[in-house]
């Protein structure tokens, strides 16, 4: 797979990841004939630098964090940064080999495996997290549901970055009938907020 090299800062650390340079070319049509598979896990989303930002500035030391849908994974390394015990997950193979690459080229310790949310049991068996994170995860209608039911069970602190979806206002409009739900929207990235959910 070519990458590209790509230099971030946060919280006054440098970071240098490795990125594919353009995901529609790692489309593979046998994978979405299967699974309806696209390859979103290769973009570096303006949801994820947001929630890696936020991320950054928290302070984590000790602290157990969970990211779902995790693809290049800037949150997972910038809470990895902050000295959390971080385990990043995705459904893409691809996704968690080019994280524990990263993670490794940036001198950071965090875990990397493949899960579906159907079949959440290492999330389920580790739980609960201090602090479950995720980043641009309600693209398709079909994602809202699951994450809805596997949240309460994860942990009783939520961050959640999207950018304006349709489908994430129905799910935080489900979600509040069990979390509180604070809202921020990024200076830089207005379209992008962090919904902060905590267990009512």
């Amino acid at each position: 797979m070519e990458l590209v090299e790509e230099e971030l800062e946060l919280a006054g650390r440098r970071l240098v990841v490795l990125r594919p340079p353009d995901a529609e070319a790692l489309i593979d049509e046998r994978a979405f004939e299967l699974d309806e598979f696209l390859p979103y896990w290769a973009e570096l989303w303006p949801s994820g630098l947001v929630l890696a930002r936020v991320v950054a500035a928290r302070q984590l030391e000790g602290q157990r964090v969970l990211e779902l849908g995790c693809g290049i994974g800037l949150p997972s390394l910038a809470a990895a940064a902050g000295g959390a015990e971080v385990l990043a997950t995705d459904w893409s193979p691809d996704a968690i080999e080019l994280l524990r690459r990263n993670a490794a080229r940036n001198g950071l310790e965090l875990r990397a495996e493949v899960v579906r949310w159907n079949e959440p049991e290492p999330l389920l068996c580790a739980a609960p997290w201090d602090i479950v994170l995720a980043a641009d995860v309600l693209y398709e209608r079909r994602n809202a549901a699951p994450l809805l039911e596997l949240l309460p069970a994860l942990g009783r602190e939520v961050l959640l970055a999207d950018p304006s979806r349709p489908q994430a206002q129905v799910f935080l409009d489900a979600a509040a009938a069990t979390w509180r739900i604070e809202t921020t929207h990024d200076a830089e990235r207005p379209r992008v907020a962090v919904h902060r959910l905590t267990a009512a």
